[in-house]
This record gives structure tokens, C-alpha cells and sequence, in this order.
């Protein structure tokens, strides 16, 4: 995929060394913004190994709108890092709980008390979507400041758009930090299958997907492995398949990745 080796390339000429919080230093740039045609491909990196199930799995678990990795994590550990046993694999209420349980209080007029409810803002789109295509309020916000100090980690892709336009569905993602190494990879394929979900939910084919990250980083120990990867040269890109089934009824087995060929794996270290 040609926009993120132009991505990994740029950052590496032209990023400024800094510290952070995780102890490793990163070489950052402020304000990426890059395009990709989902009519080409599914875009999920051939310059090396990305594990799909891991994608799948992951979007279902935000969807499920968990607030724990319990069942998640007997099928991957990629969030393994940001909980533990000990605090029974909890992470609060990030992403998923975000996306379609978002906390709302109201007044109730007649009984003067404050009645709880959900939001399902996936739902939202669903229905935006289908029954006002044209809308330019198709937002979904994963950033909720009540809940940062309770949760294992800010969300990084925190806000994402739909936009409906010659019968196709584009979709763009707001991320405030990029791990270009590890992180972008799975943000990409995660949110061009979402996209894909939801355009066939509607009877739409997929359009163009929109990436700007506000801080995009590689971190000091990954330079190696990605200057490896830039020599690289890129395959063609796979498909994807999705059953025939309605949107909440999806489940991994639906969900088929054809025609993937790629070069080995990278090992990458992750900063906590």
C-alpha cells in the first residue's frame, strides 16, 4: 500500500526526535492526512505479515461494547498489555462502550429524577446512512473526558466520519497518536472493514478512506524493522468478503480475506 510506505517514509525524513511517556522516543510528525481508494483492495499491508483474525476480532470486540478483554483474549493478546489478570482484564470504558453504549442522563420532566440511558451511535450511522445519505452529521466520537482517568488508555482513533457521495460510502478517521509500526497497520483494515460493513448494510459500495493523525510516530526501536520494510516491494492487495446477513448479526466466521500474499512478519516491540 503506496500511501502508508509514503507515510513511514516521510516521518522517517522528516521527524523530530521526542519524549513521551512510555520512555521510548519516537520520531514524530505533527498533522499526516492521506487518502486511499477502498475500490482498489482491502487494504491490508503486503510489505509484511498483518494478522487478519486479529483485525476481525478486534472490531467485533468494539462492537460488542465491552468494557474487558476477557473474551477477546482467547483468541488474541493485543491488548494483553494495557490490563492484567489481576485487574480481571478490564479496560473501562474506551472504544467500544463508547461507540454503542455512550452514557446519556436526562431529567425526567414529571419525576425530577435522572434517568440513564445508551446511545448506540454505530446504530445511528446504520440508519443516517440508509435514510438521510446526505447528512453531514454522520459522526461517531470515541472521546469521552469523563471517562479518561478510568480507562486503560485514551482512544487513540477517536473520532471517525461517514459520507455518502455517488452512491458510495467514504468514511475519514481523526487519530490524535499514530504508532505508524504497529498501531496504523490494524486502524486501516479495522476502519475499511467497518466501512465495508456498513456500505452493504445500505446497498452502497465503498468509496475512499480519509486518515489524518495528529501526532504520527514511529518509535526509536522500530526505525530498523521499518527501514527493512521500505525495501520491500508491494504485492497486490486482497479482497474482503462479508456474508449476506444483517449488520449485528456478523460474526468472524463471516468475514473472508482472499487473495493475501505478503512478505514475513516484522517483530515489533510494544511501548506501554
Amino acid at each position: 500500500m503506496k500511501a502508508y510506505l509514503d507515510l513511514v517514509n516521510y516521518v522517517l525524513e522528516n521527524g523530530v526526535r521526542k519524549e513521551n511517556r512510555t520512555g521510548t522516543d519516537t520520531l514524530m510528525v505533527f498533522g499526516y492526512h492521506y487518502k486511499i481508494s477502498l475500490e482498489d483492495g482491502y487494504p491490508l499491508l503486503t510489505t509484511k505479515k498483518v494478522y487478519f483474525e486479529s483485525v476481525i476480532r478486534e472490531l467485533l470486540w468494539y462492537l460488542s461494547g465491552q468494557t474487558h478483554i476477557r473474551n477477546l483474549r482467547q483468541h488474541t493478546r493485543i491488548w494483553d498489555a494495557w490490563t492484567s489478570a489481576e485487574k480481571k482484564w478490564e479496560v473501562g470504558k474506551m472504544y467500544g462502550y463508547q461507540w454503542v453504549k455512550w452514557d446519556q442522563y436526562r431529567k425526567n420532566p414529571e419525576t425530577e429524577t435522572i434517568e440513564h440511558s445508551h446511545i448506540n451511535q454505530i446504530q445511528n450511522m446504520v440508519d443516517l446512512i440508509k435514510n438521510d445519505p446526505d447528512s453531514r452529521r454522520m459522526v461517531v466520537s470515541a472521546w469521552n473526558p469523563a471517562v479518561l482517568d478510568e480507562i486503560a488508555l485514551p482512544s487513540c482513533h477517536l473520532l471517525f466520519m461517514f459520507n455518502v457521495t455517488d452512491g458510495k460510502l467514504n468514511c475519514h478517521l481523526t487519530q490524535r497518536s499514530g504508532d505508524i509500526a504497529l498501531g496504523i497497520p490494524f486502524n486501516v483494515a479495522c476502519y475499511a472493514t467497518l466501512t465495508q460493513m456498513m456500505a452493504q448494510e445500505a446497498g452502497l459500495k465503498v468509496g475512499t478512506f480519509s486518515h489524518y493523525i495528529n501526532d504520527a510516530h514511529i518509535y526509536a526501536d522500530h526505525i530498523n524493522q521499518l527501514e527493512e520494510q521500505m525495501t520491500r516491494e508491494p504485492m497486490p492487495l486482497p479482497s474482503l468478503e462479508i456474508a449476506r446477513k444483517p449488520f449485528w448479526d456478523l460474526t468472524f466466521d463471516d468475514f473472508t480475506l482472499k487473495n493475501y500474499k505478503y512478505h514475513p512478519a516484522i517483530k515489533f516491540q510494544v511501548a506501554v
